[in-house]
Parts: C-alpha cells; structure tokens; sequence
C-alpha cells in the first residue's frame, strides 16, 4: 500500500532500486543533487540534470517533461553519499509558467521497479516558487527512507543549487537551461489538456510491466486499452447480460490532471445499442465541439496510448534485464556456485526467465498496438483533407473551405516497436512557431544512435531536392485549407536553386509573385513584412485596428525561405531573426529550408533562431521527441506521392476560387 506523505514526512524504503514518478501540469526539468553524511554536495559532479543526465546509480530525463521517471540504485551509489535531493525547476525562456503558483500541485510518487508504490505526495503550497526540492531520499543507520520536503526557491534553479553548495551554482544553472531549450525546440508539441474523465481512455502503463512480472496486471485491470467512451450514454444491459458479466472499472486519473472546465465539450454521438458488445473502433470518438474537434482529440490519444504502452514496454524489458543480472550476479558472488553444472542450469534458467518476461511483455505490446492500428484503419479514411495524408481520397473532392481549421497535419510520428503504426503529426494553427526543413547533415546532433539514418545514405543534392519538395507540399496544404483570400505566400529563393520544387506553385498560380532572387529580391520581400509587422503590432497595442492602411494584406502570411544565408547581409538576417520571433503572433509566419552549417559563419549569433523554430526534415529521422515519457519519434515528412497529380490538381482550385473571390 503507498504511504501518502504530507511534508516532512518519511517513509522507508524496501530496496535499493526505485523509480521517482514525477507528474506536473507543465514540462519541468527534474534533476537529483548527491549530498555526504553532513548534507554537502562535496563536488559539482555530485549532480545529474538534462546537460549531464547519468551518474552511478542515479538516471534522469535528458529534456523538460510534464512526466519524467528518475531511475535510482541506492547500492551503486559512492559510499560516501548519504542523500538524493530530488530536484524540480520551471523552464526559462520558453513561454511557460514562471511559477509553480499557476500551476497545479507537482505530483511526486516513489515506486519499486516493477511499479509497486511505496510512497507519494503532493507538493502543495508553492505560489512564487520557480525551483522546487520535491523529495529526499536519505540514509540513516543503514537503511534507507524517503522524505517528503516540498522546499520552493523563488530564485529558481541557480538559488536551488546555491542552497546545495553549489559555488557556480549560476553558471550550472544557465547550462541546464540552454541544454533544454535545445531538447524543447526538437520537441513535439504536448497534447491538449485533458480532463479526468477524458483520462479514463489511456493505456494502463503497468500493464506490460504487470505482465513482466507474472500477474501484476491482473490487479490493475488487463492492461488493455479501452476504447469505450467515457462520456458515452450507453444502452442499459440486459438483465441476462446483467447477470453474467461484470464492469470493469476506468483508469484512474493521473495525479496533478487538470481538472475539468465548466462547461465540457459534447461527447461522440452514442453507438447505439450495438455498443454494449464488444466496441468497434469509430472515428471522432472523443470529446469536442465539432467533428475536426472530436478527430483531433482523438488522434492525440492515439499518440498518447502508443507512447504508453511503448513505454511500459520498454520499462518491461528493462526490468527483465535487470532480474536477469540480478541472478546472475547471484550465482557468481559465491565461489561454491560459480562454477560446475548447478552453475551452467542457474545460467540458463535466469536466462529463460528473462526471455520469458520480455515475451509476455511483447505480447502486451503486440495486443494493444492491434488495437491501435485497428483505430487507425478506421480514424485514417475519416480525416479531412487539413489532417489527411496526401494519398488519402478525401483530396479527390476537395473543396476551398469557408474556415480555417484548427490544426494541420506536419507529417507522421512512429516508433521502432511500433510495427508500422503511423500516428498524424498534427500542429494547432495558426503557427505559434516557426519551421526549419532541415536540408543538411549537421542538425542530427539531438537523435538517438540507434535511429533512422536516412540523411546518411542520400547525397546532398538529393536532401536539397527533397527539402525543396517538403516546402512546397507544406505551403500548398496551408493554402489549401485556408478560405481563399487569408493566406499569402511569400517564396525567396536567392540562387534559383528551388525552381523545380516550387513549380506546382508558381504553375498554379497560388504564389502570385515570382520567387525574389538576389539580395535586392530578398530585402524587398523582408522590408514588405517587418512593415506589415512593426503596423498590426501597434495597431493592435493602441486599439486601433480600423485605422490600419487599406493596402496592407491582413492576410495570414507564410514566408518560404531557400538557400539562407545566400543573398543575406546583416541587417537583412536581424530582419529574418526579428520576423520569427514577433510574426507568429501578428499572422507572419516563417518556414526555412536550409542547411545549418551553411549558416556556420554567423556562430553563435544565429543560435536562438535555430532553437525558436521547430525542426523537420526531408527524409525520416528520429530527432523530434515528446515532453511526456522522452521517446525518440522517427519523423516521417508528409511529401506528395511520387507521380501523383493530386497536388496540382489542388492548388489549381485554390487558385481558381482566390481568382473568384477577387
């Protein structure tokens, strides 16, 4: 049974290997500080944060998360440490919160490694507080216990570190900050709030491990996932039905969950008597006003549930493994038994084990990603045309919208274990940040070694074709589901370099101006912009909207830029860096197609640029990851099917009915 811990609390602990569970409202950065028997931390290795991740017996998230899992093993540990601090700090520079106080209370709970708690509490009470000690875990006359702290520093993340003996506690502070607006800037946007009972949807994360470990997951439900509405009104049961089966009861919320608004979204439509059976996957079967609401919603608990169950997947292998090596090390710590066939049978048998957990955790994993993909078969031909793939038949009929939808699909999202299951890569609109298609090979710096290395096998020319091509399909859907006359295309291509790529837009008459060429081109084009936003910025601000000029194009506006920094002087890149940082907000959005190290001259200087926008690429490559559980995402780029005319044939009604309206 978990203790719930108030602060100052403690509790002791049954092992030395735990996993700290934190859940917070927000992503967080969450570190652990080692401290000795007189509570110092003696030297700054004594710390692992996202810039130093792993130490002896202490392992954290490389990046800022809502979720982090922290793993711990108290044994390998140096003998001299008598504390774990576990550390949690607001992101700076990112747009978050800057204080614990606008936020739910973080959620901190201290688990066994195969997932049983030990211990939890909720740190209630910070207001101005930016950095936060959740926990300690501290060694008295030999054993172990957890202490629930709850200490809130309104300096932030450098006082907190201050405060462990930290001397260049702002200069360490400054370093984490930096390494997370790196991970953030690569990151996939997090989903949507949920409610509570939306919650009830997701995938049991103990069930794989439950499965691992012989039964846990029976005591949990089954580990599979529900595809059962929970706001959907059902038809009564027999009473034959009644009588033979019996309920099984939801997934209960995560801790710090948002409560729910108000007034909620409508539910799906109910499924009638049928749904009293076993349930059918449908699309739209999730809460929202509308049906691109509802499809939306959906496709983010698709992602959601295969994050998980990867997750508790992975967490299941793990420890397996760890069991494994356990025995192991069993039978070798004793010179009686190390040798010999009782030797050679422990081996095997500990081996056995191993394969046979991993084997009941894969056939978790295989059960829900069927269920995932049989929601997919259904969710997939329902998408319109802003969420659809571009082989999708819903582009056959396509017509101009009356009205911008809510979101855009970017591409695809997949994971290695995911046996082909691709999940809609969907951005809110209108763009809250800026795009680099990333047309080089030096951006892969941030992806796992272990991913896709697609970049690595295509020549240069080739990643620049590609690029080119991701541009466009890009540009040709936002002008495809924006109402004709709200969305402008802006196109610089210096060198020419891009024509071929740009040809269904030039052809279709979609971009109405030809691509600036030449530095003479590109000035003009940026001096166009800043004017248009440097205007709506003070209209805006002093409430005068109507008295904007009449040829200024409100418009929403998209500025494709090829070849940077080719044709750029100085104030032409302050102009371009100014444009992504104060055009999203004011309907002027940016999307560069370029090569990193092209760029390599400027240094430093062009560092927050990279970072302020959000990185995809030409080929499919694993560097995007979520701020949930930290999985690498393989990016797939959602490029027009090679000798389709669906693209054309699009952009030509586009351009038809702008034609109409003007």
């Amino acid at each position: 049974m978990t203790a719930e811990l108030v602060r100052g609390q403690n509790h002791p602990l049954p092992g030395p290997r735990l996993e700290i569970r934190v859940s917070v409202e927000r992503p967080v950065i969450a570190g652990a500080t080692l401290n000795d028997e007189g509570g110092t931390m003696r030297e700054a290795g004594w710390i692992v944060h996202p810039a130093q991740p792993q130490l002896p017996g202490l392992e954290v998230s490389r990046q800022a998360a809502a979720e982090h899992r922290l793993a711990v093993d108290l044994d390998a540990l140096p003998d001299d440490v008598h504390r774990v601090n576990v550390l949690l700090a607001l992101p700076v520079g990112t747009g978050g919160p800057a204080r614990f106080g606008e936020l739910a209370p973080p959620f901190v709970a201290v688990t066994e490694l195969g997932g049983e708690g030990i211990a939890s509490c909720t740190l209630v009470g910070l207001e101005a507080e930016s950095a936060v000690l959740a926990v300690e875990l501290y060694r008295r006359q030999g054993s172990w216990k957890v202490r629930a702290v709850g200490q809130g520093y309104a300096g932030g993340l450098s006082a907190m570190l201050a405060d462990q003996g930290l001397d260049r506690a702002q200069e360490l502070a400054a370093t984490i900050n930096e390494a997370v607006a790196a991970g953030l800037a690569r990151s996939v946007a997090p989903p949507p709030p949920r409610t509570e009972r939306g919650r009830s949807r997701e995938a049991t994360v103990g069930g794989a491990r439950g499965a691992a470990e012989g039964g846990a997951a029976a005591a949990q439900g089954d580990g599979r996932i529900s595809y059962r509405h929970p706001g959907r009104a059902e038809a009564p049961p027999s009473p034959a039905a009644s009588s033979t089966t019996s309920s099984v009861p939801s997934a209960a919320p995560s801790p710090g969950a948002s409560a729910p608004a108000p007034q909620s979204a409508p539910t799906a439509p109910s499924a009638g008597p049928a749904a009293a059976g076993p349930h059918v996957p449908v699309a739209g079967d999730a809460n929202g006003w509308t049906m691109d609401e509802r499809l939306y919603n959906q496709v983010w608990d698709m992602f959601e549930d295969l994050a998980r169950t990867v997750a508790a997947y992975r967490s299941a292998v793990d420890f397996a493994e760890s069991r494994m090596e356990q025995e192991l090390d069993k039978v070798l710590s004793d010179p009686r038994t190390r040798v010999g066939p009782a030797a050679d049978a422990a081996r095997t048998e500990a081996r056995s084990r191993q394969a046979g957990l991993v084997a009941q955790a894969r056939e978790v994993l295989d059960r829900d990603l069927g269920q995932l993909s049989a929601e997919s078969d259904v969710v997939e031909p329902a998408l319109p045309p802003a969420y659809a793939r571009w082989d999708n038949p819903v582009w056959h009929g396509y017509r101009p919208p009356t009205e911008t939808p809510m979101a855009m699909r970017l591409g695809d999202l997949a994971l290695p274990e995911s046996a082909g299951l691709r999940i809609p890569m969907l951005v809110r609109l209108p763009l809250e940040r800026g795009l680099w298609i990333d047309s080089g090979r030096g951006g892969r710096a941030g992806a796992s070694a272990a991913g896709p290395a697609a970049a690595s096998v295509v020549s240069s020319d080739e990643l620049r074709r590609l690029a080119a091509e991701t541009a466009t399909a890009v540009a040709a859907r936002l002008a495809a589901i924006h109402p004709a006359g709200e969305f402008t295309l802006h196109v610089i291509d210096p060198a020419g370099s891009a024509s071929a790529g740009l040809a269904p837009l030039v052809e279709s008459g979609v971009l109405t101006e030809p691509p600036a060429a030449g530095a003479a081109g590109v000035s003009a084009v940026l001096e166009q912009l800043t004017r248009r936003v440097d205007l709506v910025q003070m209209a805006v601000r002093s409430g005068a909207t109507d008295a904007l000029p009449p040829d200024l194009d409100i418009a929403e506006q998209l500025l494709v830029v090829h070849d940077f920094p080719h044709g750029f002087d100085d104030r032409a890149v302050t102009q371009l860096r100014y444009l992504a940082d104060e055009g999203p907000s004011v309907g002027v959005h940016l999307m560069m197609v370029a090569d990193r190290e092209d760029a390599s001259a400027y240094g430093p200087v062009l560092s927050p640029l990279w970072r302020g926008l959000l990185r995809i690429t030409p080929v499919p490559d694993d560097h995007l990851a979520d701020p949930w559980v930290g999985h690498h995402w393989t990016y797939e780029p959602p490029l027009v099917p090679h000798g389709s005319r669906v693209l054309t044939q699009v952009l030509s009604q586009v351009a038809s009915a702008r034609g109409t309206r003007g």
